[in-house]
Protein backbone atom coordinates (compact mmCIF):
# COMPACT_ATOMS: atom_id res chain seq x y z
CA UNK A 1 0.00 0.00 0.00
CA UNK A 2 2.89 2.29 0.82
CA UNK A 3 4.32 1.73 -2.67
CA UNK A 4 1.00 2.72 -4.30
CA UNK A 5 0.86 5.84 -2.13
CA UNK A 6 4.34 6.78 -3.32
CA UNK A 7 3.32 6.34 -6.94
CA UNK A 8 0.13 8.39 -6.47
CA UNK A 9 2.04 11.15 -4.71
CA UNK A 10 4.61 11.14 -7.50
CA UNK A 11 2.04 11.42 -10.32
CA UNK A 12 0.24 14.25 -8.51
CA UNK A 13 3.43 16.27 -8.05
CA UNK A 14 5.36 18.53 -10.39
CA UNK A 15 8.89 19.87 -10.74
CA UNK A 16 12.29 18.73 -11.97
CA UNK A 17 13.27 15.10 -11.42
CA UNK A 18 16.31 14.81 -9.18
CA UNK A 19 19.09 12.87 -10.89
CA UNK A 20 21.02 9.97 -9.44
CA UNK A 21 18.03 8.36 -7.74
CA UNK A 22 16.58 6.33 -10.60
CA UNK A 23 13.66 8.70 -11.10
CA UNK A 24 14.45 9.70 -14.68
CA UNK A 25 15.19 6.14 -15.81
CA UNK A 26 12.23 4.90 -13.76
CA UNK A 27 9.82 7.26 -15.49
CA UNK A 28 11.15 6.18 -18.89
CA UNK A 29 10.77 2.51 -17.95
CA UNK A 30 7.26 2.94 -16.53
CA UNK A 31 6.13 4.95 -19.57
CA UNK A 32 7.42 2.32 -22.00
CA UNK A 33 5.93 -0.47 -19.88
CA UNK A 34 2.47 1.13 -19.81
CA UNK A 35 2.57 1.78 -23.57
CA UNK A 36 3.56 -1.86 -24.17
CA UNK A 37 0.71 -3.07 -21.95
CA UNK A 38 -1.75 -0.86 -23.87
CA UNK A 39 -0.26 -2.15 -27.13
CA UNK A 40 -0.93 -5.74 -26.04
CA UNK A 41 -4.55 -4.82 -25.30
CA UNK A 42 -4.81 -3.26 -28.78
CA UNK A 43 -3.47 -6.51 -30.29
CA UNK A 44 -6.10 -8.51 -28.39
CA UNK A 45 -9.03 -6.22 -29.29
CA UNK A 46 -8.09 -4.45 -32.55
CA UNK A 47 -11.70 -3.94 -33.64
CA UNK A 48 -12.46 -1.86 -30.54
CA UNK A 49 -9.10 -0.27 -29.68
CA UNK A 50 -7.51 0.64 -33.01
CA UNK A 51 -8.22 3.31 -35.60
CA UNK A 52 -9.34 1.96 -39.02
CA UNK A 53 -7.30 4.57 -40.93
CA UNK A 54 -4.14 3.63 -39.02
CA UNK A 55 -4.68 -0.11 -39.39
CA UNK A 56 -4.14 0.29 -43.14
CA UNK A 57 -0.99 2.38 -42.70
CA UNK A 58 1.35 0.62 -40.32
CA UNK A 59 3.19 -2.67 -40.60
CA UNK A 60 2.21 -4.98 -37.74
CA UNK A 61 5.57 -6.78 -37.92
CA UNK A 62 7.43 -3.51 -37.39
CA UNK A 63 5.12 -2.67 -34.48
CA UNK A 64 5.92 -6.05 -32.93
CA UNK A 65 9.68 -5.41 -33.11
CA UNK A 66 9.21 -1.96 -31.58
CA UNK A 67 7.13 -3.45 -28.76
CA UNK A 68 9.72 -6.17 -28.10
CA UNK A 69 12.51 -3.57 -27.93
CA UNK A 70 10.44 -1.34 -25.63
CA UNK A 71 9.65 -4.26 -23.30
CA UNK A 72 13.31 -5.23 -23.17
CA UNK A 73 14.43 -1.67 -22.43
CA UNK A 74 11.74 -1.08 -19.78
CA UNK A 75 12.36 -4.45 -18.14
CA UNK A 76 16.14 -4.03 -18.19
CA UNK A 77 16.07 -0.53 -16.69
CA UNK A 78 13.60 -1.63 -14.02
CA UNK A 79 15.64 -4.67 -13.04
CA UNK A 80 18.83 -2.62 -12.70
CA UNK A 81 17.06 -0.02 -10.55
CA UNK A 82 15.57 -2.74 -8.34
CA UNK A 83 18.97 -4.43 -7.85
CA UNK A 84 20.69 -1.13 -6.98
CA UNK A 85 17.76 0.10 -4.85
CA UNK A 86 17.19 3.21 -6.98
CA UNK A 87 13.56 4.34 -6.53
CA UNK A 88 12.67 0.70 -6.13
CA UNK A 89 8.95 1.49 -5.74
CA UNK A 90 8.90 3.05 -9.24
CA UNK A 91 11.03 0.32 -10.79
CA UNK A 92 8.84 -2.39 -9.26
CA UNK A 93 5.68 -0.98 -10.85
CA UNK A 94 7.45 -0.71 -14.21
CA UNK A 95 8.79 -4.28 -14.04
CA UNK A 96 5.38 -5.64 -12.95
CA UNK A 97 3.71 -3.88 -15.88
CA UNK A 98 6.23 -5.35 -18.35
CA UNK A 99 5.69 -8.79 -16.81
CA UNK A 100 1.91 -8.43 -17.14
CA UNK A 101 2.27 -7.41 -20.78
CA UNK A 102 4.46 -10.48 -21.39
CA UNK A 103 2.00 -12.80 -19.62
CA UNK A 104 -0.79 -11.49 -21.85
CA UNK A 105 1.23 -12.44 -24.92
CA UNK A 106 3.51 -9.46 -25.40
CA UNK A 107 4.61 -8.82 -28.97
CA UNK A 108 3.52 -12.32 -30.08
CA UNK A 109 -0.23 -11.83 -29.69
CA UNK A 110 -2.00 -13.11 -32.79
CA UNK A 111 -4.24 -10.52 -34.44
CA UNK A 112 -7.47 -11.70 -36.02
CA UNK A 113 -8.18 -9.37 -38.97
CA UNK A 114 -11.67 -10.76 -39.50
CA UNK A 115 -14.06 -8.45 -37.72
CA UNK A 116 -17.02 -6.39 -38.94
CA UNK A 117 -16.49 -2.99 -40.50
CA UNK A 118 -17.81 0.12 -38.75
CA UNK A 119 -17.23 -1.36 -35.29
CA UNK A 120 -17.31 1.37 -32.61
CA UNK A 121 -13.76 2.02 -31.43
CA UNK A 122 -11.49 4.23 -29.37
CA UNK A 123 -8.15 5.37 -30.74
CA UNK A 124 -5.81 3.59 -28.33
CA UNK A 125 -3.26 2.94 -31.07
CA UNK A 126 -3.37 6.62 -32.09
CA UNK A 127 -2.76 7.60 -28.45
CA UNK A 128 0.20 5.18 -28.10
CA UNK A 129 1.92 6.19 -31.33
CA UNK A 130 1.37 9.92 -30.86
CA UNK A 131 2.52 9.96 -27.23
CA UNK A 132 5.62 7.93 -28.04
CA UNK A 133 6.47 9.94 -31.16
CA UNK A 134 5.67 13.37 -29.69
CA UNK A 135 7.55 12.79 -26.45
CA UNK A 136 10.64 11.36 -28.18
CA UNK A 137 10.81 14.20 -30.71
CA UNK A 138 9.63 17.26 -28.83
CA UNK A 139 11.14 16.65 -25.39
CA UNK A 140 14.49 16.28 -27.17
CA UNK A 141 13.91 19.50 -29.16
CA UNK A 142 12.83 21.37 -26.03
CA UNK A 143 15.95 20.32 -24.15
CA UNK A 144 18.17 21.23 -27.10
CA UNK A 145 16.61 24.64 -27.90
CA UNK A 146 14.85 25.50 -24.64
CA UNK A 147 13.30 28.95 -24.33
CA UNK A 148 12.75 28.68 -20.58
CA UNK A 149 15.61 26.47 -19.50
CA UNK A 150 14.40 26.19 -15.91
CA UNK A 151 10.99 24.79 -16.94
CA UNK A 152 10.86 21.06 -16.07
CA UNK A 153 9.19 18.41 -18.21
CA UNK A 154 6.69 17.85 -15.40
CA UNK A 155 5.76 21.49 -14.97
CA UNK A 156 2.74 22.79 -13.09
CA UNK A 157 -0.63 21.51 -14.33
CA UNK A 158 0.95 18.89 -16.59
CA UNK A 159 -1.59 16.36 -15.32
CA UNK A 160 -4.49 18.42 -16.70
CA UNK A 161 -2.93 18.66 -20.15
CA UNK A 162 -2.08 14.96 -20.13
CA UNK A 163 -5.73 14.15 -19.35
CA UNK A 164 -6.78 16.33 -22.30
CA UNK A 165 -4.17 14.52 -24.43
CA UNK A 166 -5.59 11.12 -23.46
CA UNK A 167 -9.25 11.99 -23.99
CA UNK A 168 -8.78 13.89 -27.27
CA UNK A 169 -6.87 10.92 -28.68
CA UNK A 170 -9.20 8.25 -27.37
CA UNK A 171 -12.28 9.90 -28.89
CA UNK A 172 -10.64 10.30 -32.30
CA UNK A 173 -13.19 7.86 -33.76
CA UNK A 174 -16.13 9.87 -32.47
CA UNK A 175 -14.56 13.13 -33.69
CA UNK A 176 -13.91 11.73 -37.17
CA UNK A 177 -17.41 10.28 -37.45
CA UNK A 178 -19.09 13.44 -36.16
CA UNK A 179 -17.07 15.83 -38.33
CA UNK A 180 -17.62 13.71 -41.46
CA UNK A 181 -21.38 13.63 -40.84
CA UNK A 182 -21.52 17.38 -40.19
CA UNK A 183 -19.40 18.22 -43.25
CA UNK A 184 -21.51 16.08 -45.57
CA UNK A 185 -24.78 17.32 -44.08
CA UNK A 186 -24.04 21.05 -44.18
CA UNK A 187 -21.54 21.38 -47.03
CA UNK A 188 -22.19 18.43 -49.35
CA UNK A 189 -24.32 20.63 -51.65
CA UNK A 190 -21.28 22.78 -52.49
CA UNK A 191 -19.15 19.99 -53.95
CA UNK A 192 -18.57 20.30 -57.69
CA UNK A 193 -17.04 17.61 -59.90
CA UNK A 194 -15.47 20.25 -62.14
CA UNK A 195 -13.72 22.06 -59.28
CA UNK A 196 -12.68 18.78 -57.71
CA UNK A 197 -11.21 17.55 -60.97
CA UNK A 198 -9.21 20.77 -61.37
CA UNK A 199 -7.89 20.58 -57.79
CA UNK A 200 -6.90 16.94 -58.13
CA UNK A 201 -5.00 17.79 -61.30
CA UNK A 202 -2.75 20.30 -59.55
CA UNK A 203 0.94 19.67 -58.92
CA UNK A 204 1.41 18.04 -55.50
CA UNK A 205 3.33 20.97 -53.98
CA UNK A 206 0.90 23.53 -55.37
CA UNK A 207 -2.01 21.52 -53.99
CA UNK A 208 -0.28 21.19 -50.60
CA UNK A 209 0.26 24.96 -50.41
CA UNK A 210 -3.38 25.54 -51.43
CA UNK A 211 -4.85 23.12 -48.88
CA UNK A 212 -2.81 24.68 -46.06
CA UNK A 213 -3.76 28.20 -47.18
CA UNK A 214 -7.46 27.38 -47.48
CA UNK A 215 -7.49 25.58 -44.13
CA UNK A 216 -5.62 28.42 -42.45
CA UNK A 217 -7.99 31.06 -43.80
CA UNK A 218 -10.90 29.15 -42.27
CA UNK A 219 -8.87 28.55 -39.11
CA UNK A 220 -8.01 32.25 -38.86
CA UNK A 221 -11.62 33.48 -38.95
CA UNK A 222 -12.87 30.61 -36.77
CA UNK A 223 -10.13 31.33 -34.26
CA UNK A 224 -10.92 35.03 -34.33
CA UNK A 225 -14.60 34.27 -33.71
CA UNK A 226 -13.65 32.26 -30.63
CA UNK A 227 -12.09 35.44 -29.23
CA UNK A 228 -14.73 37.93 -30.32
CA UNK A 229 -17.98 35.97 -29.75
CA UNK A 230 -18.59 35.57 -25.99
CA UNK A 231 -20.35 32.19 -26.17
CA UNK A 232 -17.46 30.77 -28.22
CA UNK A 233 -14.87 32.28 -25.92
CA UNK A 234 -16.32 30.14 -23.12
CA UNK A 235 -15.00 27.12 -25.03
CA UNK A 236 -11.73 28.64 -26.22
CA UNK A 237 -10.81 30.03 -22.78
CA UNK A 238 -10.05 26.44 -21.76
CA UNK A 239 -7.26 26.27 -24.34
CA UNK A 240 -5.92 29.67 -23.28
CA UNK A 241 -5.85 28.76 -19.59
CA UNK A 242 -2.54 26.92 -19.95
CA UNK A 243 0.16 28.81 -18.04
CA UNK A 244 3.24 26.98 -19.33
CA UNK A 245 4.03 26.45 -22.97
CA UNK A 246 5.45 23.11 -24.04
CA UNK A 247 4.76 20.20 -26.41
CA UNK A 248 1.71 19.11 -24.39
CA UNK A 249 0.13 22.56 -23.95
CA UNK A 250 -1.76 22.43 -27.25
CA UNK A 251 -3.65 19.34 -26.07
CA UNK A 252 -5.70 21.45 -23.66
CA UNK A 253 -8.78 21.93 -25.80
CA UNK A 254 -12.49 21.51 -25.08
CA UNK A 255 -14.04 18.66 -27.06
CA UNK A 256 -16.80 20.92 -28.46
CA UNK A 257 -14.22 23.37 -29.78
CA UNK A 258 -12.38 20.44 -31.35
CA UNK A 259 -15.57 19.33 -33.13
CA UNK A 260 -16.54 22.81 -34.34
CA UNK A 261 -13.07 23.74 -35.59
CA UNK A 262 -12.40 20.45 -37.36
CA UNK A 263 -15.79 20.51 -39.05
CA UNK A 264 -15.28 24.03 -40.39
CA UNK A 265 -11.69 23.38 -41.49
CA UNK A 266 -12.53 20.05 -43.15
CA UNK A 267 -15.49 21.54 -45.04
CA UNK A 268 -13.48 23.36 -47.77
CA UNK A 269 -11.04 20.44 -47.97
CA UNK A 270 -13.98 18.13 -48.72
CA UNK A 271 -15.70 20.56 -51.09
CA UNK A 272 -12.53 21.21 -53.11
CA UNK A 273 -11.75 17.50 -53.31
CA UNK A 274 -8.03 17.33 -52.56
CA UNK A 275 -6.36 13.98 -53.22
CA UNK A 276 -5.61 11.52 -50.42
CA UNK A 277 -1.86 12.09 -50.80
CA UNK A 278 -2.26 15.85 -50.35
CA UNK A 279 -4.59 15.42 -47.37
CA UNK A 280 -2.16 12.96 -45.74
CA UNK A 281 0.69 15.45 -46.18
CA UNK A 282 -1.47 18.24 -44.78
CA UNK A 283 -2.27 16.12 -41.70
CA UNK A 284 1.46 15.62 -41.09
CA UNK A 285 2.09 19.39 -41.36
CA UNK A 286 -0.84 20.20 -39.08
CA UNK A 287 0.16 17.58 -36.53
CA UNK A 288 3.75 18.81 -36.34
CA UNK A 289 2.96 22.51 -36.30
CA UNK A 290 0.21 22.18 -33.68
CA UNK A 291 2.68 20.65 -31.24
CA UNK A 292 5.82 22.57 -32.27
CA UNK A 293 4.24 26.02 -32.06
CA UNK A 294 3.27 25.44 -28.42
CA UNK A 295 6.66 23.96 -27.54
CA UNK A 296 9.14 25.44 -25.09
CA UNK A 297 11.66 26.25 -27.82
CA UNK A 298 13.46 29.44 -28.73
CA UNK A 299 12.81 29.55 -32.49
CA UNK A 300 12.04 32.71 -34.48
CA UNK A 301 13.26 31.87 -38.07
CA UNK A 302 14.42 35.41 -38.86
CA UNK A 303 12.44 37.16 -41.64
CA UNK A 304 10.51 33.92 -42.28
CA UNK A 305 8.61 34.57 -39.04
CA UNK A 306 6.55 37.11 -40.99
CA UNK A 307 5.49 34.34 -43.37
CA UNK A 308 5.23 31.18 -41.26
CA UNK A 309 3.79 30.68 -37.80
CA UNK A 310 6.59 29.85 -35.38
CA UNK A 311 6.67 29.10 -31.64
CA UNK A 312 7.55 32.76 -31.07
CA UNK A 313 4.48 33.90 -33.05
CA UNK A 314 2.09 31.53 -31.29
CA UNK A 315 3.52 32.06 -27.82
CA UNK A 316 2.45 35.70 -28.15
CA UNK A 317 -1.09 34.52 -28.86
CA UNK A 318 -1.14 32.76 -25.47
CA UNK A 319 0.31 35.73 -23.63
CA UNK A 320 -1.38 37.84 -20.95
CA UNK A 321 0.64 40.87 -22.08
CA UNK A 322 -1.72 43.70 -23.05
CA UNK A 323 -0.23 44.20 -26.51
CA UNK A 324 -0.84 40.53 -27.33
CA UNK A 325 -4.48 40.12 -26.35
CA UNK A 326 -6.64 38.89 -29.26
CA UNK A 327 -3.73 38.80 -31.70
CA UNK A 328 -1.83 36.26 -33.86
CA UNK A 329 -4.72 34.00 -34.89
CA UNK A 330 -3.13 32.13 -37.82
CA UNK A 331 -2.10 28.51 -37.39
CA UNK A 332 0.25 28.14 -40.38
CA UNK A 333 0.82 31.38 -42.29
CA UNK A 334 1.72 34.39 -40.15
CA UNK A 335 1.20 36.77 -43.07
CA UNK A 336 -2.57 36.37 -42.63
CA UNK A 337 -2.41 38.29 -39.35
CA UNK A 338 -0.27 41.00 -40.95
CA UNK A 339 -2.75 41.14 -43.84
CA UNK A 340 -5.79 41.47 -41.54
CA UNK A 341 -4.10 43.74 -39.00
CA UNK A 342 -4.08 41.36 -36.05
CA UNK A 343 -0.34 40.69 -35.71
CA UNK A 344 1.32 41.47 -32.39
CA UNK A 345 3.48 44.59 -32.33
CA UNK A 346 5.91 44.52 -29.42
CA UNK A 347 9.46 45.65 -28.68
CA UNK A 348 9.98 42.50 -26.58
CA UNK A 349 11.22 39.28 -28.16
CA UNK A 350 9.02 36.96 -26.07
CA UNK A 351 5.96 37.37 -23.84
CA UNK A 352 6.34 37.42 -20.07
CA UNK A 353 3.30 35.48 -18.85
CA UNK A 354 0.85 32.98 -20.34
CA UNK A 355 -2.78 32.17 -19.60
CA UNK A 356 -6.19 33.82 -19.46
CA UNK A 357 -6.08 37.39 -18.14
CA UNK A 358 -7.60 37.11 -14.67
CA UNK A 359 -6.88 33.35 -14.36
CA UNK A 360 -10.56 32.50 -13.91
CA UNK A 361 -10.51 29.11 -15.65
CA UNK A 362 -10.22 26.28 -13.07
CA UNK A 363 -7.52 23.63 -13.24
CA UNK A 364 -8.46 19.99 -13.85
CA UNK A 365 -9.92 18.19 -16.88
CA UNK A 366 -13.44 17.66 -15.48
CA UNK A 367 -13.71 21.23 -14.20
CA UNK A 368 -12.55 22.56 -17.58
CA UNK A 369 -15.02 20.33 -19.42
CA UNK A 370 -17.86 21.84 -17.36
CA UNK A 371 -16.48 25.40 -17.38
CA UNK A 372 -18.23 26.72 -20.56
CA UNK A 373 -21.60 25.64 -19.15
CA UNK A 374 -21.10 26.81 -15.55
CA UNK A 375 -19.09 30.04 -15.83
CA UNK A 376 -21.06 33.04 -14.56
CA UNK A 377 -18.74 35.68 -16.07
Amino acid sequence: MLEIDKLNEFTESHGALRTGRGLVSGVIALTLAILCFLGVLAFHFPEYLTTPQLRKSYDVTVIRYIMLAAMAIAGGISLVNILFNRSRWLATFAFATVALAAILGGHKVEVDPNFPDNTPYIGLDWFILDLLGSSLIFIFIEKLFALRKDQPIFREEWQTDFHHFIVNHMVVGFVLLATNLLVHKFFGWAASDGVRGWVQGLNFWVALFLIILVADLVQYWTHRAYHEVPVLWRLHAVHHSVKSMDWMAGSRQHILELLITRTLVLAPIYVLGFSKEVIDAYIVVVGFQAVFNHANVSVRLGPLRYVLVTPNFHHWHHSQDQEALDKNYAAHFAFLDYLFGTAVKSTKLWPEKYGVLGDYVPNGFIKQFKFPFTWKG
